[in-house]
């Protein structure tokens, strides 16, 4: 009997198909990931061999590749990021791998990437409502703007937190969901600040924290909360009396806080206080400016002193006015010369001094009494002898007008001497009158003369001291019609 060994080789025939290790891939990637990152690895199987069990991968007709983020190697199954991803945009993308063998056969499985937000989006505002002017009078609580907040991030990264960034006269409340209110806390003062560059800062939570911020820029409407203010607590000026009609005398200065029309300044005249004096035709103050004119000359002998008030008001509703005193002093000029009033200038006959022949040096003969209207050096006066018949034989003080005798009489000299007397005041320029005197020298007298010489003596001391009265009287007279 004869054996022999036979040896069958079974060829293979394309008879299985390429089997996925799993049906449904699941892989992870940050959305930063960069292009080349590999996401994973799909593993397929063929039983076959050879050519037959040669596999290859591929995304599936169904699934556009030029559209994908990602791309397969056909020999591998690694599916790498080609593309920029974006969670906020695709949060996960579902595809389909074949798995080809060499006979044809194919295998398919499902990947599901799943992108993984990063903190890469800042928060944002959007503003709903926003009052870019808020008047200085808003109650605390005024609402100013509307406005809300987002993140395209999400979990934590999503999460935002606002906040002021150094505004003490303004705070944040929550409104509703993501809104927020921006409102007033205090009261506002434009004069102290017009303009509020209110920052809102919007941080997310992420790691690292982003940021953002909005401005508003508030600016604060006047009202006219505050009168106008005078640089001075009160005014004085000074005119010279005789002056030019609508002369300018000063200027009074008012400011006013506000703004707009509330900050315009108007000037008035309130009344004047002053004797023989109508108001409205001594003084004046333009309104625009503050001038102050004199409208008409002044004399210092009957008004020495001006007070008026002025009004600055400004232009707001209601308007506010504030009040300043201005006080107009008229400086004497010397616009009068002295008057004589002893001896009398005017009586007829003219009036004599007896001077008895024994009379000695110094003895006083008369006074000559005068005065002036004007005040301080220009109503100085002095004395001086202008001319007389004997100019040796008296003297006059300079000072006080005393006439006296400057020698003794004699035999020589004649009975009946007449004298001036220059009276001058002290202005530049001076002003003067003159005093004409007439002077009986009696030699001889008997005895019984002398008593009728003392009473003439007596009655023309008597005739002094009533001028020296009348002239007290004049110039107490004069002192109360100024004032």
């Amino acid at each position: 009997m004869v054996c022999a060994q036979i040896h069958i080789v079974v060829l293979d025939v394309n008879d299985n198909a390429p089997v996925f290790t799993q049906d449904v891939y699941v892989g992870q990637v940050l959305e930063s990931a960069p292009a080349g990152s590999v996401v994973l690895r799909v593993v397929a199987t063929d039983a076959d061999v050879g050519l037959n069990g040669d596999i290859s991968y591929r995304f599936s007709q169904a699934v556009s590749e030029s559209h994908l983020p990602f791309t397969i190697d056909t020999r591998s199954g690694e599916i790498q990021v080609t593309k920029p991803l974006d969670f906020e945009t695709t949060q996960k993308h579902e595809l389909s791998v074949l798995a080809t063998d060499g006979g044809g056969f194919s295998g398919m499985c499902n990947v599901v990437v799943e992108v993984v937000d990063v903190n890469d989006n800042a928060p944002e505002l959007m503003v709903s409502s926003f009052s870019s002017h808020i008047p200085e009078n808003a109650l605390p609580g005024t609402l100013v703007a509307v406005f809300a907040v987002r993140d395209r991030d999400s979990g934590v990264n999503g999460e935002i937190t606002c906040a002021l960034e150094d505004q003490l006269s303004f705070s944040l409340r929550p409104a509703y969901k993501n809104y927020y209110e921006l409102v007033t806390v205090s009261t506002l003062d434009r004069e102290e600040t017009a303009q509020y560059l209110v920052v809102i800062l919007a941080a997310d939570a992420g790691s690292p924290s982003l940021t953002n911020t909005q401005t508003f820029t508030v600016d604060i409407s006047d009202v006219n909360d505050n009168a106008p203010v005078f640089n001075q607590t009160s005014y004085t000026m000074y005119v010279r009396e005789n002056n030019t009609p609508t002369v300018l005398v000063g200027a009074v200065s008012a400011v006013d806080s506000d703004a707009g029309p509330n900050a315009k300044v108007i000037y008035s005249l309130g009344p004047v206080y002053a004797a023989e004096q109508d108001p409205c035709s001594c003084i004046s103050v333009n309104s625009e400016n503050g001038h102050v004119f004199v409208l008409r000359p002044l004399d210092y002998e009957q008004v020495r002193q001006l007070e008026v008030l002025v009004s600055a008001t400004d232009a707001g509703s209601p308007p506010l006015s504030t009040n300043v005193t201005v006080r107009l002093l008229v400086v004497d000029e010397n616009d009068n010369a002295p008057l004589v009033l002893h001896p009398a200038q005017d009586s007829s006959p003219p009036s004599s001094e007896v001077v008895p022949a024994s009379s000695e040096v110094g003895d006083l003969v008369t006074k000559v009494v005068a005065v002036d209207a004007d005040s301080g050096q220009n109503s100085w006066l002095s004395f001086h002898l202008l001319r007389a018949t004997d100019p040796g034989l008296f003297a006059v003080g300079t000072q006080n007008g005393e006439v006296r005798l400057r020698r003794p009489v004699t035999e020589r000299d004649a009975m009946k001497q007449k004298l001036e007397v220059l009276v001058r005041d002290n202005g530049r320029p001076p002003l003067s009158a003159t005093a004409a005197l007439s002077v009986l020298l009696l030699n001889g007298l008997s005895q019984e003369h002398l008593p009728q010489q003392e009473v003439a003596v007596q009655d023309e001391d008597s005739s002094l001291t009533i001028y020296l009265i009348i002239s007290l009287v004049f110039v107490s007279l004069l002192f109360l019609t100024s004032v």
